[in-house]
């Protein structure tokens, strides 16, 4: 069955909230929750498609749209591809011009409400950021600082690879970091290396390829979960089993693994094109790369040093 092709919109105004609408119950899928848009058309491409399926359904005008990801889902009765956009810049006020219900809520608040299976990985697209830090332990006594100078930049999404370091230095760095990165509103991930890890008080783990591929399901209690990949196998069975957002590496050559074959964009874009859930770029990476990272179909960017520079 050859997929129907969608044009999707996270549509989210200068406070940061997200618009969504409720479908209609005549319609497929109806009575849920959806992010607008619609189906494109022969004669358009997919940014066509969605300028002009948010100017029919609410009446705003698109003025910058960027790739955020792409789903392929079969329904039982349905097959469909999501083109999804980020869409910060818009003119125009929302109205529901179908006579839809339609609201502004917090990335935080989407998990509320019940979306079309196809939707959920856009869910957790639209309420992860651009930019993942992993804050390394080669020199445990900079551990702190370089998180606030993390934390400075404006980055909400962090992982401590704290692989080195003895479990009371961890307890000790989580004990302080932990309450640091709520308060800039900052999710705080931990390494699967580091000893009994789900047992800290952060914001979840992130899982080694060796930890991912050695579980059959995701883990429970866990509220955020990620994981390292290196290839299609993995990205499938990060997917499987329920994490909630991946980083693929190396994508382009690194000093620290010099002999390691980088992926490079074009094969970086065609796995996460198989994947549907917010992949990150990892590997070679600096902050300029966060346009080039998008238009392959990644989430963001996920670096060491890029960060701390």
């Amino acid at each position: 069955m050859k997929p129907l092709q969608v044009a999707v919109g996270v549509v989210k105004n200068a406070a940061g909230q997200i618009l969504i609408s409720l479908r209609d119950r005549s319609l497929h899928q109806g009575g849920l929750w959806e992010f607008p848009g619609g189906k494109i058309e022969p004669f358009e491409t997919a940014e066509q498609a969605l300028s002009r399926e948010l100017k029919e359904e609410l009446d705003i005008n698109v003025e910058v749209a960027s790739p955020l990801i792409t789903i392929e889902h079969q329904y039982p009765d349905l097959a469909v591809q999501l083109h999804v956009f980020l869409v910060e810049q818009f003119s125009g006020h929302a109205r529901g011009c179908e006579g839809q219900l339609f609201k502004w809520v917090a990335p935080d608040e989407l998990g509320q409400h019940e979306f079309p299976a196809a939707n959920r990985p856009i869910v957790t697209a639209a309420r992860l950021p651009a930019y993942y830090a992993i804050l390394d332990d080669a020199d445990e006594s900079l551990l702190l600082a370089n998180l606030q100078k993390i934390l400075g930049r404006g980055v909400r999404l962090i992982q401590a690879r704290l692989k080195t370091a003895s479990r009371q230095a961890v307890e000790k760095f989580i004990e302080r970091a932990y309450p640091l990165c709520q308060e800039r509103g900052a999710l705080l991930l931990v390494n699967s290396a580091v000893e009994a890890a789900c047992e800290l008080d952060v914001s979840g783990i992130h899982l080694t390829s060796r930890h991912l591929m050695a579980l059959s399901q995701r883990p429970g209690n866990i509220k955020w979960l990620a994981a390292s990949c290196h290839n299609l196998r993995e990205l499938q069975h990060a997917q499987a089993i329920g994490v909630d957002f991946a980083v693929l590496a190396p994508v382009l050559p690194t000093q620290t693994h010099p002999g390691a074959q980088a992926l490079g964009w074009q094969q970086f874009a065609e796995l996460v094109s198989k994947a549907n859930l917010p992949v990150y770029a990892l590997g070679g990476i600096s902050l300029s790369c966060l346009s080039t990272a998008r238009q392959a179909g990644g989430q963001g960017i996920a670096a060491i040093r890029a960060f701390l520079d």
